[in-house]
């Protein structure tokens, strides 16, 4: 079976085992915050404001990351973050257990979070080309597409939702935050060495030169201003509206919002499954539009379910197109970008998609509290959908033989 063939490769099954584990408790964390900050406070507000501070954290420190990520040897970025994502959690938790968690404590700790994981996926991006041959990088791509979903939207928010309604939500925090110390410990046993020897010339123009290259290739320019719009529609009321609605509206509790990320991540392990068999195509940037933009139109039928089992096969829709979109993402940019400025364009690439997501998180609150919660997750969807329609000609101007070229590498 071609989807897996990198794991004949023995730093990609150690590697893909730490980070399994990792998502495994980053989808804990997401049912065990959000129903940690709404037991403190049953409101969409709190839960924005500790989104928004994770998310500021992150967008602050992501050129930073790129930067570093290029001049220094990826394992040590990768380990560091690791340790710094396992203090902010432990912590969280732990004031959770103690009876001592305050909404400001979880937004300290938050923007501590996300400014680890600035530093960790530009340098994870970065990594795999040196752990896999650029012919198994589709397969590999496609193996990260299978396993985040699994781990991150199936496995780890189920087990979350258990372990919140068995133990409480410190209990469930606590655990995540061993699962970093798993991931660190298997980045220490890699081989491979990857470091871009990039010569520090100056932070300022170390950036400059990541931004020029991004604003020389149509495919890659149009595709972030796709992707920041889509980001800034859907994942503040997907993240805040989606719980809210299921605790509020359909009588549904920690549980059920693990399964529907559950049943989410279950479409998108079919679907990267699937391109990591099959290949990209003849023409994969449009198949990346076009399953990107039908994702988002799900947000519009959560709006209009009236029992929670009708959540799910729009879940499952929207993780599979998500999912064949970012295999295709992840293997145009590890085939095309130069190696000396991968970790420095997909700095920019996490700036550029996730760069509203603060705003994202500070709207929805207001926007829900004028239009009702419902009316913006269909408002959102529907924005996302046409966010992607409008800059898909603009992707595709690039002559097709040159973006076809990563899809069938040498």
């Amino acid at each position: 079976m071609r989807l897996l063939q990198p794991f004949r490769r023995r730093d990609f099954a150690v590697l893909w085992l730490g980070q399994a584990t990792s998502l495994v408790g980053d989808g804990i964390f997401v049912v065990a915050i959000t129903f940690q900050i709404l037991e403190l406070r049953n409101s969409p507000g709190a839960l924005s404001v500790v989104m928004l501070a994770g998310s500021v954290g992150l967008v602050a420190c992501l050129l930073a990351g790129g930067v570093v990520s290029d001049r220094v040897e990826r394992r040590r970025v990768l380990i560091a973050s690791d340790l710094v994502r396992l203090a902010a959690v432990a912590g969280i938790g732990a004031l959770s257990v103690a009876g001592a968690l305050e909404v400001w404590h979880a937004v300290a700790l938050m923007l501590v979070y996300g400014a680890g994981e600035a530093f960790f996926q530009p340098a994870f991006g970065a990594l795999l080309p040196a752990v896999v041959p650029a012919e198994e990088l589709v397969q590999a791509n496609a193996v990260h597409g299978v396993v985040r979903p699994l781990a991150l939207r199936f496995a780890g928010p189920a087990l979350g939702g258990v372990l919140v309604a068995a133990a409480g939500a410190g209990p469930a925090l606590l655990a995540d935050a061993a699962t970093f110390g798993v991931s660190a410990a298997c980045v220490f046993g890699l081989r491979a060495r990857s470091w871009a020897g990039v010569e520090p010339e100056g932070a300022r123009r170390e950036l400059a030169a990541g931004w020029r290259y991004v604003r020389s290739q149509p495919w890659l320019w149009a595709t972030l201003a796709s992707a920041g719009l889509a980001v800034l529609f859907v994942l503040g009321p997907f993240q805040v509206l989606l719980p809210y609605l299921i605790r509020n509206d359909l009588g549904g509790d920690a549980g059920t919002y693990g399964a529907v990320l559950a049943v989410s991540g279950l479409g998108a392990v079919t679907a990267a499954a699937l391109v990591g068999q099959v290949g990209l195509g003849r023409r994969p940037v449009s198949l990346m539009y076009a399953v990107w933009s039908v994702s988002p139109l799900a947000l519009c039928g959560f709006a209009a379910a009236t029992a929670t089992w009708q959540l799910l096969p729009l879940a499952a829709a929207e993780g599979a197109c998500l999912a064949a979109g970012n295999v295709v993402w992840s293997t145009l940019m590890q085939t095309r970008v130069p190696p000396a400025l991968l970790g420095r364009v997909t700095s920019v690439d996490f700036l550029a998609s996730l760069g509203l997501t603060p705003v994202s998180y500070a709207l929805t609150a207001p926007a829900a509290a004028a239009l009702g919660a419902s009316t913006t997750l269909v408002a959102a969807g529907l924005l996302a959908a046409a966010a992607g329609l409008a800059f898909w000609p603009l992707a595709v101007r690039q002559a097709p033989s040159a973006a076809r070229s990563a899809a069938n590498p040498g």
